[in-house]
């Protein structure tokens, strides 16, 4: 019996792509009105994260987060937005247990990301959010670079939106190395989009970026979902063939050729 010839097997994004795009903005302020207009404008897709504890003029009101966010993904934020750092780890849970239950409630499905407030964490509270039903955990801080997370509860963003993202969307335009899975995460809050020229700079980004072939448009979970599902598929040895055992479909390559691997099947290579 002669074994299958070694092939160059790569995980792909949906479609086939190496690229993906996210946002993701913190807050929920009135602002967010604007921005979610323009990011459906040109077919670009994120994550807002919201305090549902806080509530003042400056933010959206809870009625309207199910409808304004719909192709979007709503995110934990903590209830209050403290520093939680200096909080007991009981009190953590309590702000991150609490925000998730009034923004299921609002939008209707599960919650399980986080932005950290004011930037704010501690190893033990990374360790303690997957018990609390958070599979991701964005901190603050530009990484300027295009590699997919070591660890999904200390996710580093590319850019902020005001810190060289249009130098930065330049480059991830650019790339075309398909042997890489490429992703660029741009954050920020929509109220720090303070004059005509922000709003321009930040349009004129999503005109370049959005509507590519190349690119995967989407949100936080739903690429921590994919890149789960795509650890979950069972290979073969020799290659030739790949079982999906999730119910989402997952994209391969194999010696440049891509494959579409739906949920509950073997597919023959």
């Amino acid at each position: 019996m002669q074994t299958a010839e070694l092939k160059n097997i790569y995980t792909c994004f949906p479609g086939g792509r190496h690229k993906v795009l996210t946002m993701s903005f913190d807050d929920g302020r009135l602002e967010d009105r604007r921005l979610v207009e323009l990011f459906n404008r040109y077919g670009i897709r994120g994550t807002f994260n919201l305090n549902s504890g806080i509530r003042e003029e400056k933010r959206i009101p809870a009625a309207e987060w199910k409808d304004l966010y719909a192709g979007h993904e709503v995110a934990c934020h903590t209830s209050l937005h403290p520093t939680i750092s200096r909080c007991p780890l009981e009190q953590v849970a309590r702000q991150v247990l609490e925000d998730r239950i009034a923004l299921e409630r609002a939008v209707g499905y599960p919650v399980r990301g986080l932005a950290y407030p004011n930037g704010s964490w501690t190893p033990e509270i990374a360790a303690l959010l997957p018990a609390l039903g958070i599979r991701y955990a964005r901190v603050v801080g530009d990484s300027h670079d295009f590699g997919m997370p070591r660890d999904w509860m200390t996710w580093t963003a590319t850019c902020h939106f005001q810190h060289g993202l249009a130098e930065d969307g330049e480059r991830f335009a650019a790339l075309y190395k398909t042997q890489y899975l490429y992703m660029m995460y741009v954050w920020g809050h929509s109220y720090e989009l303070a004059t005509e020229e922000d709003w321009a700079a930040l349009e004129a980004f999503c005109a370049r970026l959005g509507g590519r072939e190349d690119i995967w448009y989407a949100t936080n979970i739903e690429i921590v979902d994919y890149m789960e599902a795509a650890a979950r598929l069972q290979w073969t040895a020799a290659g030739d063939a790949v079982y999906n055992p999730s119910a989402q479909t997952v994209w391969a390559e194999a010696d440049g050729i891509q494959y579409e691997l739906p949920g509950g099947q073997l597919t023959c290579l």
